[in-house]
């Protein structure tokens, strides 16, 4: 078995700051990589900033600022993102500026060209900066943009076109095959119902005028800048060091076991037909599976930049702990599914559910331990262990479909079993009975037994618990190791509480 896995988030433009919508996507992918390496993969977690954007041009120009000063300090910002939530990317690539990004996308380019897919025509659509996307009349809702609302304009002229009604048989049997897998099953009967409808070819390049001169110039036409998103999906093998280190190129994308993207409903399209496409055109393989999540939205009204609702993640991490907020992302908000974000819900989540669920469960039989200085050694009986093996194959079926709810739900199924055993075998008692009579050995091993039977449940729950809560489960298990060692303990709150 081939256990190497590629794993990337899209690139978002860096037009401002990051919100909590795009920490959604880096949590998710982070999990999926935690969760594999767990499972034995070789994984390598690649994000980055998508740059080459006219959008980030007119931020720019809106902010009196050179546009590659503008776009460096807002890429800054994203990278510094993966620290305040506690992403294990491997790599981040910045498209304006990496070395590795322009000839990988020329590269690109070049071979699409060699397969004749490229060509010119002059061409007339309606245009939304926002989307950097052409509409047809039939897209728009009252006239305006479906993801911003905003009227596109009328743009004319001549650009480079691939041809992309060239694969529409082959990318309609990739994905009903699953070779190309698209999960949740309704993006991936989307996906099927675009493409039976019948595919356009697009255009892949703009003119350099309106890209304002920023961007890759068309290899041999420099009138002409490639389009965004050709530039922005090419960096999924130029961070791979496609045209510039075969060797990492090849162990990671040709000769991969899984090559996977995790990506917002709204560029599905670019991801799961556009992006095949073009790998076809230039020989390449094809991605083996694409997780689509939906939105977050304030009052049922999608979170973003343009919309004025955008909220930083970054305060609510420095309030509530980077675990915190990732728990309520992926526990709260069904991944596949549109869900609003409520600052509300996540302190009910905090308290109710880390403080008084993992974070009781945790206190509540350490404390006991560390009173009165017992060495416990964790261990788990054949009927723990096959609830927790249960539950590991749960989490791992709910994750393969991206259904990070889910996959919490069962741990925390787990959580009210461990604190059922806690109730039901009272160990504070035992304890109580053993320092009361230390001439009885006996009462001390039922006590120590018990405390290690119930602490091998702890361990399990974290162990399960690391990719999605890595702060604090890595934490709980330091404490463990800690107690099997018979070192002297200082337990503070997991989730103290919120001032």
């Amino acid at each position: 078995m081939n256990n190497t896995l590629y794993l990337t988030t899209t690139i978002p433009y860096v037009n401002a700051e990051p919100h909590v919508g795009f920490a959604l996507e880096l949590v998710q992918a982070d999990v999926i990589a935690r969760w594999r390496k767990a499972e034995g993969y070789k994984v390598r977690l690649q994000t980055g900033s998508d740059e080459n954007s006219l959008k980030n041009v007119l931020a720019a120009e809106r902010d009196g600022r050179p546009t590659a000063e503008f776009v460096g300090e807002n890429a800054k910002r994203f990278e510094a993102l993966q620290e305040a939530l506690g992403i294990g990317a491997d790599d981040f690539i910045r498209t304006s500026s990496d070395p590795r990004h322009e000839p990988a996308v020329r590269k690109l380019w070049h071979a699409c060209q060699a397969s004749g897919d490229l060509y010119q025509k002059t061409y007339s659509g309606l245009y939304c900066n926002g989307c950097e996307q052409f509409y047809t009349e039939a897209d728009l809702i009252e006239g305006c943009c479906p993801e911003h609302g905003t009227k596109p304009e009328t743009v004319r002229e001549t650009n480079w076109f691939f041809r992309l009604s060239k694969y529409e048989d082959v990318l309609e049997k990739a994905i009903v095959s699953d070779a190309l897998k698209i999960v949740p099953e309704t993006k991936r009967n989307e996906v099927l119902s675009l493409i039976r409808s019948g595919l356009e070819d697009f255009s892949v390049s703009r003119s350099s005028e309106r890209a304002r001169g920023w961007g890759i110039p068309v290899p041999d036409d420099a009138s002409q800048t490639i389009y965004v998103w050709f530039d922005a999906l090419g960096n999924y093998v130029s961070a791979l060091g496609y045209g510039t280190d075969e060797k990492q190129f090849e162990e990671y994308w040709i000769n991969a076991g899984s090559r996977e993207h995790v990506v917002g409903k709204g560029v599905t399209r670019f991801h799961a037909v556009y992006w095949p496409a073009i790998l076809l055109s230039a020989g390449l393989p094809l991605p083996t599976r694409i997780h689509v999540h939906g939105y977050l939205t304030v009052d049922g009204q999608k979170i973003g930049k343009s919309n004025g609702n955008a909220i930083s993640p970054v305060p609510l991490v420095e309030k509530y702990g980077r675990d915190a907020v990732r728990y309520y992302l992926l526990r709260h908000i069904r991944a596949t599914e549109d869900g609003d974000f409520s600052v509300d819900r996540l302190e009910q989540a905090y308290s109710a559910e880390l403080a008084g669920g993992v974070g009781n469960l945790a206190q509540r039989l350490l404390s006991i331990i560390a009173k009165n200085g017992i060495r416990v050694r964790p261990f788990q009986a054949p009927a723990d262990e096959k609830s927790v093996q249960l539950t590991r194959n749960a989490v791992s079926d709910a994750l393969e479909e991206g259904a990070f709810h889910i996959a919490l739900a069962e741990i925390f199924g787990l959580i009210a079993y461990a604190n059922k055993a806690v109730a039901d075998t009272a160990p504070w008692a035992l304890v109580k009975e053993a320092v009361n009579d230390p001439g009885d050995t006996t009462k001390a091993d039922i006590a120590a037994e018990t405390l290690g039977r119930l602490i091998g449940l702890v361990q399990a729950v974290a162990t399960l618990t690391r990719p999605f809560l890595p702060d604090s489960a890595g934490t709980l298990l330091t404490w463990i190791e800690n107690v099997a060692n018979g070192e002297e303990l200082a337990i503070t709150p997991l989730f103290p509480k919120i001032i």
